[in-house]
């Protein structure tokens, strides 16, 4: 699943269509009448998170990745795009996604202070989330999109693992400096995952993801399906401390 960092890697790409017109445009599975979309001109790109959104003078475009979402850029595959957007020197196209349209301003629908890579992000507001919350575990915390917006199982996993918190400590019972040290190392790593996706080099930097041995104590690293969704985590239970 695309992260907040490779969504925003996205918007950069496709800055080369803001003010062009759409001519044509095709969805695979009619979940978006495209014929609102063409004669439109796009007034800019924006991010929440793991959505991206095409923004038109009275309405928004809103994709969203889900596990397996794929984009091409002025080039397309031989499968259907679920969105195709055709524009005078280029195309658009958008693969296994989820798509809605927006009617409403952009600001009642997005908390823009809930996304982790956003200039808006604002630390207190995501503590006043958290400890409203008692029994959030951290794994949980960290993919709630409400409050760390763009985090994903790869954050997750790589942010517990630095700031040494357990998958499944309690929140409420961490004490302060460390909750956030973890929202610190939340914001530090989206910015580094930012960073080495657009060099290629992601992979090479995981320290605990898909890792068999932990690098600071040379054990086997856990693997567990943890929190409400289910998914995986991978930790150190030498050097994560949990929090009950």
């Amino acid at each position: 699943m695309p992260e907040g960092p490779s969504i925003l890697i996205l918007k950069e790409k496709v800055q080369q269509f803001k003010g062009d017109k759409v001519i044509a445009a095709s969805c695979n599975n009619k979940t978006l009448d495209t014929d609102i979309l063409v004669d439109q001109t796009i007034t800019g790109f924006k991010s929440w998170g793991k959505h991206f959104l095409i923004c038109f003078p009275k309405f928004t475009v809103r994709i969203h990745m889900m596990m397996f979402g794929t984009y091409r850029i002025n080039e397309h595959t031989e499968k259907p795009p679920r969105l195709h957007l055709q524009f005078e020197d280029g195309e658009l196209n958008f693969y296994a996604c989820q798509l809605k349209l927006i009617t409403e301003p952009l600001n009642q629908v997005y908390d823009w202070k809930a996304d982790i890579m956003s200039e808006a992000w604002d630390t207190k507001h995501a503590i006043k989330k958290m400890k409203a919350e008692p029994e959030l575990l951290a794994c949980d915390a960290l993919m709630d999109q409400q409050i760390f917006s763009g985090v994903g199982n790869i954050i997750k996993n790589e942010v517990l693992f630095r700031a040494r918190i357990h998958p499944e400590s309690v929140v409420a019972a961490m004490p302060p400096k460390k909750v956030k040290e973890m929202i610190n190392e939340a914001i530090k790593y989206s910015f580094e995952f930012f960073e080495q996706r657009k060099a290629g080099t992601l992979k090479k930097h995981w320290q605990i993801y898909h890792k068999k041995e932990c690098p600071r104590n040379h054990v086997p690293v856990k693997v567990k399906d943890t929190g409400k969704s289910r998914r995986a985590s991978f930790y150190c239970e030498l050097c994560q401390e949990k929090y009950e």
